[in-house]
């Protein structure tokens, strides 16, 4: 694996690659702001800035446009093109990938959305920036990721197949008996196109106090989806290096550019020591929806289960192997007893065709022969996970580690 950076106009430099030799281009160009950019280290030591200013659009346009054109050169056929920028030219923008790529190459319109502070403008508080997604090819490379399930989603939706009808229309499978077929392995919903991925905090540890730098997060996401480790990614407008850090964490090559001898420094520092910024906002979720038990959950923490909000009876589903009915699982609650934490169990799954309902006790404390009261249908173990999977396989249940 290697990470370089070099100082020039991308223009120069990428004219001197081979053709298809790179598999992702990430372009985050200036965005026609018209202003200077400039910001401060946290110890005020340093100041780094770029120039964002032009005579006209037309001048700025036809900058990216030989510039795109050489990009769209060096991508293999399947390769892509991130096009990072706001709504200063975002229209402009797209006619000229259309342009360069063609129309048909078009795959995605993104949305980088994030939570910003107060706004003293007449206008709705700008919390967005657009990432244009094309291919070189139809051939391209990619990488299905994945989302949680909504909030919202119904159980039942999660636990059972889907099929087409004879009339096309989507309905859940049923087995010749009439009884629901069960889909198995969860990998969540593929992911859309909007991104809820927060900006840099100001005490983030991967803040280094350059303009517009971009959470490594969102380049994890990108290269994510359409690279596989050893591949070669292109930053031509590298600033602070956060594609190459990014490439860099997830195994892949990449080549940096910028025209500042400043930031290709920065960039090579931070490539020497990467580091990442963990999100609690992304770990945990914005939704006010969300019903789950954040204590339970995390004493299934090690667990391949998938969280279940909209049930009172049940916190999680233990994945299994596609066509296996599922292993439903509840956390007995503090202060509850534990007939109640099974009764809810038994009542919240009696109509899921379970494998096993299971009940992790928490308070050791139970009176003598309370177990032998409880639903037969109910698995009661000790809240550890090496306990639970000894269990299950003692029944010949066996799970799908994620």
């Amino acid at each position: 694996m290697s990470s370089e950076v070099r100082h020039g106009d991308c223009l120069e430099v990428v004219r001197g690659l081979a053709a298809e030799t790179v598999d992702l281009v990430y372009v985050d160009p200036p965005f026609f702001t018209q202003k200077t950019h400039s910001l401060g280290t946290r110890d005020r030591a340093t100041t780094f800035q770029f120039s964002d200013e032009w005579k006209s659009r037309a001048e700025y346009l036809e900058f990216l446009r030989v510039r795109l054109k050489e990009f769209q050169r060096v991508l293999k056929s399947t390769g892509s093109l991130f096009f990072q920028c706001d709504t200063n030219a975002s229209h402009h923008i797209r006619c000229l990938l259309d342009e360069v790529f063609g129309e048909a190459m078009f795959r995605s319109e993104i949305i980088w959305h994030y939570r910003r502070w107060s706004n003293s403008q007449r206008n709705p508080l700008p919390s967005h920036q657009t990432i244009f997604f094309y291919s070189k090819t139809d051939s391209y490379q990619y990488h299905q990721l994945f989302d949680d399930y909504s909030p919202a989603t119904n159980v039942d939706q999660i636990l059972q197949r889907r099929q087409r009808d004879h009339h096309g229309k989507s309905v859940y499978a049923r087995d010749g008996s009439g009884d629901v077929v069960h889909d198995g392995y969860k990998r969540g919903v593929p992911i859309a196109d909007v991104w809820d991925i927060p900006l840099l905090n100001p005490k983030a540890k991967e803040r280094v106090g350059y303009p517009t730098q971009k959470p490594i997060l969102l380049l994890e996401r990108i290269i994510g989806l359409v690279t596989s480790p050893g591949d070669l990614i292109l930053d031509p407008f590298s600033g602070s290096g956060t594609t190459l850090v990014a490439a860099e964490l997830l195994g892949r090559d990449s080549l940096g550019i910028d025209i500042s001898v400043e930031a290709v420094e920065l960039a090579r520092q931070r490539l020497a020591q990467p580091v990442r910024t963990s999100s609690e906002l992304m770990r945990k979720g914005r939704d006010s929806y969300l019903q789950s038990d954040d204590e339970s959950l995390a004493i299934l923490c090690g667990l391949p289960v998938v969280p279940v909000q909209r049930n009172r009876g049940i916190d999680a589903i233990l994945n299994t192997q596609p066509g296996e009915n599922p292993i439903l699982i509840r956390v007995q609650r503090r202060g509850e007893s534990l007939s109640d934490a099974a009764e809810l169990l038994h009542h919240a799954g009696r109509s899921k065709q379970p494998a096993t309902l299971v009940l992790i006790v928490t308070d050791s404390q139970q009176p003598a022969g309370l177990f032998n009261l409880l639903p037969p249908d109910v698995l009661v173990v000790n809240s550890t996970s090496t306990e639970l999977l000894e269990r299950l396989a003692d029944r010949g249940i066996g799970i799908v580690r994620r």
